[in-house]
């Protein structure tokens, strides 16, 4: 941390904030809290945060990540200014755009343009810079139909839309969006990260918070982690995003393996009809060729993924050729009985932006798994693909899960588990071949020229 001057290359600068909010059984205690004036206390101590400790530099994007409760938006509300510490130092440089939440600041019974100017000038800017700015902003909202109707009228994307754009527009020294893109469709969140990325690059430093795990580790140069009012982690988005995953869904997969019955199984474990047989009593995973020993793992261990094989156009492959048929089979073990598990894969590049990915609940249709996961059984799932991607290093993630009434329940998950490598290719450029055909044809009328 800094000195009591702030650098100026940080935008941010958080030093041991906590915040504490009393709590009240009943309206009474407040009362008498306030007229005792602290002499006696009435109510309990909830603490939001304790001893925050973190600084944003200049052009920064910074994703904040944690379960609900865990403090974001308390947190932001105090660097904002809303909201003040109970203990601790909040240094911010410059203008502050914020989404906090849906439509922050809006008068209701306002029109979209009242709103609008109204707005710019809490932001601090004057009638003639609105005005000149105003319609990026409403072709940047898409709400130019309805930008004299009452907010009042519009649907949360609309609103969220127009509130983005006047932040955005405004060229803030730190801009901090707190789950205002999840309302907004494809189209949107796309304009709104090619927004971001200009800001970014003009210096304003972000602050990001989402529940997307790809929207931190795309966009953001560094992330931070909050849980139950701490600070866990911070560093590399990729690092956060895995820690974040062990605090959602637990890392308790060794013990339900311990526990597991004796195994039984039914059929063949081959795959395919290379006749290779995949271990279904013993995790080999780490011994295998294209095994990633920098693989994150987390689950509650009532499934275990231990063995897999990957092949290329039924040989196994050093590297890659761009158009070979891949075909990647697993093997699953059930330390529980886990209730029509589902099983999925999915295919990243090395910077972590996802290729595709499906699982069994998508293929339903195709894929059947009535009666599999009975307490010491296994399966082998087979995966086959025809692999057309462009030159670079992928990393294949293997999933075992199930669906309750409210969430999908990770029982194992092996992230980037599996790297292969595809061969340089001189057909196509871009991700991935699609097939794409050129065809000319001389014109056999001249054209007139003038």
């Amino acid at each position: 941390m800094e000195d009591s001057v702030m650098s100026s290359e940080y935008s941010i600068v958080v030093s041991g904030v906590s915040k504490c909010f009393p709590i009240y059984d009943k309206p009474l205690d407040r009362l008498l809290q306030m007229v005792y004036r602290g002499r006696r206390k009435f109510g309990r101590e909830f603490w939001a945060l304790r001893d925050i400790s973190f600084s944003v530099e200049r052009g920064e994007t910074v994703g904040i990540v944690g379960r609900n409760g865990s403090g974001k938006s308390t947190l932001l509300q105090m660097i904002c200014g809303t909201l003040a510490t109970t203990s601790g130092d909040i240094e911010v440089k410059g203008r502050v755009g914020a989404l906090l939440e849906l439509g922050s600041g809006f008068n209701p019974e306002f029109t979209g343009r009242e709103n609008v100017y109204m707005s710019a000038a809490v932001l601090g800017l004057s009638r003639e810079e609105t005005e000149h700015r105003f319609d990026d902003i409403v072709a940047f909202a898409d709400i130019a139909k309805f930008i004299d109707q009452p907010v009042k009228t519009y649907s949360s994307g609309m609103a969220v839309r127009l509130a983005f754009a006047v932040q955005s527009q405004i060229d803030p020294d730190v801009l901090i969006v707190d789950e205002a893109l999840a309302v907004g469709d494809a189209r949107f969140q796309a304009k709104c990260f090619d927004r971001l990325k200009r800001l970014k690059d003009n210096g304003t430093s972000i602050l990001l918070v989402t529940h997307s795990s790809d929207q931190i580790v795309n966009h953001c140069s560094r992330a931070i982690l909050l849980d139950s009012g701490n600070l866990i982690k911070q560093g590399e988005p990729r690092d956060v995003v895995n820690k974040y995953m062990d605090v959602l869904f637990g890392t308790d997969r060794k013990a339900a393996e311990e526990a597991a019955p004796e195994l039984i199984v039914s059929g063949s474990t081959e795959h395919g009809t290379d006749h290779h047989p995949l271990s279904l009593s013993a995790d080999v995973f780490s011994a295998k060729t294209g095994y990633n020993h920098h693989e994150y793992r987390w689950g509650d261990g009532a499934a275990s993924i231990l063995d897999f094989s990957l092949r290329a156009d039924g040989h196994e492959p050093h590297i890659v050729i761009s158009g070979q048929t891949i075909q990647l089979s697993a093997s699953v073990r059930f330390n529980r009985t886990v209730v029509r598990p589902i099983f999925g894969i999915t295919i990243k590049t090395r910077e972590g932006v996802t290729v595709s990915g499906t699982n069994s609940e998508l293929l339903s249709d195709e894929v059947h798994t009535h009666g599999l996961g009975d307490a010491g059984s296994g399966v082998v799932v087979h995966v086959k693909f025809k692999c057309t991607l462009a030159t670079g290093d992928y990393f294949i993630s293997l999933g075992v899960a199930s669906r309750t009434e409210e969430t999908i329940v990770p029982h194992d998950r092996r992230y980037d588990a599996v790297h292969f490598t595809i061969a340089p290719t001189d057909t196509f450029y871009g991700m991935a071949d699609l097939g794409l055909s050129l065809d000319i044809h001389e014109a056999t009328q001249r054209i007139e020229t003038s």
